[in-house]
């Protein structure tokens, strides 16, 4: 019975060795919902004569990591949320958000939603990474990269966070654009808007 006992173990053994030899003795990647809550997004956008800035909600999202690094993950921006920060008064307020939301900028109706899927994440040390990722907006679908500083902790729950320029006329949105329309003098909308991102992520 010793000796049955013993092949068996021997037997196991052998099994588990050969498993981690399969996948390189590397860690499952696990996937980490984003807190929606915890989370943000930040815009800014400029004109001629002058800037207003405001949030838009984050609706879901993902991200993926393996050994404590990001290796991919994907979050979905609810652009019904668009808000306005800077204007006090309520009708101006009002009047730029209905704005951007319309097909001018954004349209919302048609496109009530903008995604972000990370196709690649190369580390540049512990915590910076270069993202490449597919960005979706109006409907449009553009490859960007932009730096990101990730960190992940002993429980596994990461934070994310970035800060980089989107140019709109890449995604139809050529309103105000001196790109498109040289003519238009003080009147003009710059083509890039800024994000500050921020992803909170755990099991």
């Amino acid at each position: 019975m010793k000796v049955v006992k013993n092949l068996m173990f021997v037997a196991f053994a052998a099994l588990v060795s050969v498993s981690a030899m399969a996948d390189g003795g590397k860690k499952a990647p696990v996937a980490l919902k984003v807190d929606t809550k915890a989370s943000s997004f930040n815009w800014l956008g400029k004109k001629f004569t002058g800037e207003h800035n405001g949030t838009i909600g984050i609706q879901g999202g993902s991200l993926v990591v393996n050994g404590g690094k990001l290796q991919g993950g994907e979050f979905t921006i609810d652009m019904k949320s668009i808000k306005c920060l800077d204007l006090t008064d309520a009708g101006y307020n009002a009047k730029l958000v209905g704005h951007l939301s319309s097909p001018d900028f954004f349209d919302v109706t048609n496109y009530p939603t903008a995604n972000l899927k990370i196709k690649k994440a190369t580390a540049k040390n512990a915590t910076n990474y270069d993202v490449t990722g597919d960005l979706t907006i109006n409907g449009v679908t553009q490859s960007i990269t932009f730096p990101a500083v990730i960190a992940v902790d002993s429980k596994g729950a990461a934070t994310a966070s970035a800060k980089f320029e989107i140019d709109r006329t890449k995604f139809g949105s050529k309103f105000g654009s001196k790109s498109f329309f040289e003519s238009i003098g003080d009147k003009v909308i710059y083509d890039n808007f800024q994000v500050d991102v921020k992803i909170v992520a755990s099991k």
